[in-house]
């Protein structure tokens, strides 16, 4: 995976951790509207934003071999 992805992973993991952290103190209907209506769809995009970085990492190898 490209150091962009690896590192938007990890960023993503933190907040993730900071998120459940959070929770233990705000844990309303209001955190709970926060939660799916902002979080869960981040999380969900990040996710998707590193696998297409991944495939794109691969791609670019590909087209870099072939050209060689």
């Amino acid at each position: 995976m490209s150091a962009s992805g690896a590192r938007l992973e990890a960023i993503t993991k933190e907040l993730h951790a900071q998120w459940q952290l959070t929770k233990d103190y705000w844990a309303d209907a209001k955190s709970l509207e926060f939660e799916q209506k902002f979080m869960e769809d981040l999380f969900a995009s990040v996710n998707r934003s590193v696998a297409a970085i991944d495939q794109l990492d691969k791609l670019i190898a590909k087209i870099k071999k072939d050209c060689e």
